[in-house]
């Protein structure tokens, strides 16, 4: 364990809403504040209250709800050039939002101050100097953000510590260096950070870096390797441009790699879920790779690899994925090999003999289904059905007769104006039944026609609805009879399976997904099988 503490500052509210398609409600603040503060973030830095009235109306709310662990923070510029610091509308909304800490920042760059901002150097050290006694003045804690400080370094060494020094004689709490371009490469970062705090020995260094390179998380680490003790980035990495250091590997790193203290340790557990709820808010996907929390992270798919991590999981796993409220995922497919099959079997039927010739069967029928298209690690649900019939365990829960889609234009204009129906006969519990209804288009109509005529047989169905369909084009040599892909994702409310259809024609390819969705459903929730014969 190393004895610095590193402070994790998160600024997804602030510097997360500048990323592209990233756009908050004031509920959707609040929400994600909450979620933040029960990570136990040092500070969160909520917004901009001079820039729009959307932040200001967020920091008067969130003090009627109060954190519990998170030091709220508002964060602006310096007082204009020419301006009188207690007359400056941006400093007067930093005070009115009513935070105890605030993040300020200044030019660090002399060509920033003299060519962007077209400022003298001297007064721009005035607007640093200023407006910090100033806020320091007023009972505020402040933090200096020396935006493009790296640059900065590189072109006047002496110009930007002279920023950093009048922050500090100021009263700034924090230096902060900011890698605002996102273009510098970590090993510089961490070696300029490290002469910034053998300069500055009384006062903490924070590093913010920015993505641009796909570096900030480890600039992030180079820089607390070399001095810094705050961190600043955002939950999921979004950001300007290409984003800002994400903090959930940023603190992974720091604790499980290189020992330091930040996070309490309840909270990496909740690391899994936290972020879906705040990526689900902020309408975006983690991608399936991402360290730590990505779907993909424990998911092993070679049969070497699968082999290894069943006897031991330090085989191909550098940490146990509950320790990030993650899972393991042993992934089936053509590559999966034998063993991965008798453990699914094993799921089934506990003491399946490893040597019974249906195991070789199955890995024979896998690779073949996959060569034909299927893709069963995207589709587990399916091939446990597969496993099922394979042993004689299957159970027919409903027998399609037959089912006819019907599309047509209203009018004959091209609009939205489309109707599209689905007529569906199954024989169940030795009884036929029919029925048709109307869907936004024919694969719609269809799912919607077979709950309908099974629902009286099987009422927990109405429980049951698709959260995601997906159509891939296997090979587009035949143009619009190529075959096709279909995966589909249901959902009780409480868990999510997957299954799989392959066609040339998409109704068929998703009545299969469809059938064997209702089917993996009933089987796994005991549900009684219906008697097969017509009366």
């Amino acid at each position: 364990m190393n004895d610095r503490r590193v402070e994790l500052f998160d600024s997804t509210l602030r510097d997360g809403v500048q990323g592209e398609g990233i756009s908050y409600s004031v509920s959707d603040k609040l929400r994600i504040a909450a979620l933040l503060d029960s990570l136990e973030f040092d500070y969160i830095e909520a917004g901009n209250p001079g820039s729009n009235p959307k932040d200001m109306m967020f920091f008067q709310e969130i003090e009627k709800r109060k954190l519990q662990h998170a030091t709220l923070v508002a964060f602006g510029s310096t007082r204009r050039r020419g301006t009188d610091v207690c007359q400056d509308a941006n400093i007067k909304s930093l005070l009115a939002s009513g935070t105890s800490c605030l993040c300020i920042f200044g030019k660090s760059w002399d060509f920033q101050v003299t060519d962007i901002i077209r400022t003298r150097l001297e007064e721009n050290l005035d607007m640093i100097g200023d407006t910090i006694s100033y806020l320091v003045a007023q009972g505020r804690e402040v933090f200096f953000d020396a935006e493009h400080f790296f640059d900065g370094y590189v072109a006047n060494r002496d110009y930007a510590l002279a920023t950093l020094e009048r922050a500090r004689t100021a009263g700034a709490s924090r230096l902060i260096l900011c890698e605002t371009r996102g273009g510098m490469m970590p090993d510089k970062v961490g070696r300029i950070t490290g002469e910034v705090a053998k300069a500055f020995p009384d006062v903490r260094i924070g590093i913010h870096a920015h993505d641009d390179c796909g570096v900030a998380v480890a600039a992030s680490l180079m820089a607390v390797q070399a001095g810094a003790t705050q961190v600043q980035g955002t939950l999921l990495g979004f950001g300007e441009r290409c984003g800002n250091a994400n903090l959930v590997t940023v603190a992974s790193d720091l604790k499980f790699k290189m020992g330091y203290s930040c996070l309490s340790n309840k909270s990496y557990p909740k690391f899994f879920e936290t972020c879906r709820e705040v990526a689900e808010i902020s309408n975006i996907r983690i991608p399936h790779q991402q360290a730590f929390i990505g779907h993909s992270a424990f998911s092993h798919k070679g049969g070497m690899h699968i082999d290894g991590v069943r006897k031991n999981p330090v085989s191909f796993e550098h940490e146990k994925p509950e320790s990030f409220g993650n899972c393991r995922h042993l992934l089936t497919s053509e590559v999966a090999g034998k063993a991965l099959l008798l453990q699914k079997i094993k799921a089934i039927v506990p003491g399946f003999d490893k040597q019974d010739p249906r195991v070789e069967e199955l890995v024979v029928s896998l690779k073949r289904l996959e060569a034909a298209g299927y893709h069963y690690e995207g589709a587990e649900a399916s091939f446990d059905l597969i496993i099922r019939k394979s042993l004689g365990l299957d159970k027919s829960y409903f027998r399609l007769v037959h089912y006819k889609t019907i599309g047509e234009q209203v009018n004959g204009n091209n609009d939205d104006r489309q109707m599209h129906t689905a007529v569906i006969k199954v024989i169940c519990a030795g009884r036929s039944a029919i029925t048709a209804e109307e869907g936004a288009g024919p694969v719609n109509a269809l799912d919607k026609a077979l709950r309908k005529v099974l629902e009286p047989f099987y009422p927990q169905l109405s429980g049951v609805h698709l959260s995601d369909y997906k159509v891939r084009v296997l090979d587009g040599v035949e143009a619009t009879a190529s075959k096709v892909r279909v995966l589909i994702e249901s959902t009780d409310g409480t868990r999510s399976w997957n299954t799989v259809g392959v066609s040339h024609d998409i109704i068929i390819a998703s009545w299969q997904a469809l059938s064997d969705s209702i089917s993996w459903y009933l089987q796994t929730t005991g549900a009684e099988p219906a008697m097969i014969g017509e009366k």
